[in-house]
């Protein structure tokens, strides 16, 4: 038993441990509504937009989480503008607002003198360097996120599903199309603080596509993915610590393997 027992010894890893747990239940409440809408490509470009937010403010000397917040306000909203105004598709829209904030990003970028290591860090992420404020922060926006969700869930089903029978209840479906690009937006920032981006990707997109392949019910669905991706999360961390591997990756490689066996295990039936 010393194989689990002695990494608990650390600190860092317990929190680390903590911060996976929360922020796969945190990404299962958003996740679900991602994979249902076909929005997976947001998840990647929403943490490539705020690329702009993050330099702006380390360029101001301010708090890089506060412009990347602002980033993604921005970027959701000029998502729902261009779709619906443009008639394009959510996808293309998405696409277009995100290389084109990618790209001021990269412009900014040059503008800074260094790159320093704080910026290097805030942009990818490490699981065993969460503190206990983070693991806070994460816990209160779970609370508030998963609160507007469920406050709203019948609401955001028809609007997503029915459009034109929202419309006709009298339901303001841009807003709340609006909205669930903002919340996903703000998910997406916290968690690639937390845990980096391709880990916050995976959480968001592939415990949540592999619990749509096991379940047939939304809130079990939802569920499912949360369950998932803190066993994943888990799973990964001791696999790190034992293999001595970089361990934001291989949670990745582990929830990936789940999303094989489940899609293999269905084909079957």
């Amino acid at each position: 038993m010393d194989w689990l027992t002695d990494p608990l010894q650390f600190g860092f890893f317990v929190r680390a441990l903590l911060a996976v747990a929360l922020v796969s239940v945190l990404c299962a409440l958003v996740g679900a509504w991602v994979v249902l809408r076909g929005l997976s490509y947001i998840g990647d470009a929403m943490s490539h937009a705020v690329l702009p937010g993050i330099v702006a403010a380390f360029l101001l000397k301010g708090n890089l989480l506060l412009g990347a917040l602002a980033a993604a306000v921005l970027t959701a909203l000029g998502i729902g503008a261009v779709s619906q105004r443009s008639r394009l598709k959510q996808d293309s829209a998405i696409g277009i607002v995100f290389v084109g904030m990618f790209a001021l990003g990269i412009v900014l970028l040059s503008r800074a003198p260094t790159f320093t290591t704080d910026l290097s860090n805030f942009l990818i992420g490490n699981p065993l360097g969460v503190t206990p404020a983070d693991l806070w922060g994460a816990l209160a926006v779970t609370v508030v996120v998963g609160g507007l969700l469920l406050a709203l869930q019948k609401e955001l089903l028809l609007a997503s599903f029915d459009p034109t029978e929202a419309r006709a209840v009298g339901l303001p479906v841009r807003r709340l199309d609006s909205l669930l690009l903002i919340v996903i937006g703000l998910v997406v920032v916290l968690t690639v603080q937390l845990v980096g981006t391709t880990l916050s990707v995976s959480l968001l997109i592939t415990s949540s596509a592999t619990a749509r392949l096991l379940s047939r019910s939304f809130k079990t669905m939802i569920a499912l993915a949360a369950l998932l991706g803190t066993l994943g999360g888990i799973t990964g961390l001791y696999l790190s610590y034992s293999l001595d591997t970089a361990p934001g990756a291989t949670i990745v490689l582990v929830n990936t393997a789940v999303f094989l066996l489940a899609l293999l295990l269905r084909r079957r039936e």
